[in-house]
């Protein structure tokens, strides 16, 4: 069984996403919805998939979904999706404002 968890940070990342995709094309945010919801399942069964990202706060997992990068943590049953980021976004000053 496919098994993913969203945080409450990952639900607004992919409102965020929606919204902005919407206003330019509305079907295109259903479609890259479903494709981020898509990877999530792919992640949920295989949830050592993604690169161990060490440099970030609380050392999640990373893998790419097309012009995102998800950000998880392996559970007992799946996965618990922490962040979707837009790849060209500076992980950096994210998590460095999350912290202030």
């Amino acid at each position: 069984m496919t098994r993913f968890r969203l945080s409450r940070q990952a639900e607004s990342d992919l409102k965020e996403i929606a919204d902005y995709v919407a206003d330019r094309n509305p079907s295109a945010a259903v479609n890259e919805l479903e494709k981020l919801f898509n990877k999530f399942g792919l992640l949920g069964r295989n949830p050592l998939l993604g690169e161990l990202r060490q440099d970030l706060p609380g050392k999640p997992r990373s893998f790419t979904a097309g012009n995102f990068v998800v950000l998880y943590k392996p559970t007992a049953d799946g996965i618990e999706v922490a962040r979707v980021v837009h790849a060209a976004r500076d992980f950096g000053a994210i998590f460095r404002h999350k912290e202030t």
